[in-house]
């Protein structure tokens, strides 16, 4: 659960990219990470669209987030999902190296061929 969103001051929603206070509400047993404890995380997946600067639109099946520490590197060691291209621009560069898929630019699937 959200409880605050880093460098805005009174927005209500979180984008890809943005890093948000956040209050861990299910954990598996035997990790490092405790039922109600405060993290901080980046978002990597959201159900909004993002729309590209060339006029693709991408959108995911559910929200997520990689758990961050203060450096902005991920405690994890894995990643298991799909992520936006838009986290390495942001500085993400640990967390895009992680991802099995980062995903890219498809303007050159949709060109006709002649």
């Amino acid at each position: 659960m959200c409880i605050r969103i880093l460098g805005a001051s009174n927005r209500r929603y979180a984008y890809i990219g943005d890093i948000v206070v956040a209050v861990i509400k299910e954990a598996v047993p035997n990790t490092t990470l405790e039922r109600s404890e405060v993290i901080r995380a980046v978002i990597v997946r959201t159900c909004k669209e993002l729309k590209r600067s060339n006029g693709i639109i991408i959108q995911y099946d559910d929200n997520a987030a990689v758990v961050i520490d203060k450096e902005g590197n991920p405690k994890g060691t894995r990643i298991f999902c799909a992520i936006a291209r838009e986290l390495r621009q942001l500085n993400f560069t640990k967390i895009v190296s992680l991802a099995p898929e980062a995903r890219a630019n498809y303007s050159n699937l949709f060109q006709s061929k002649t």
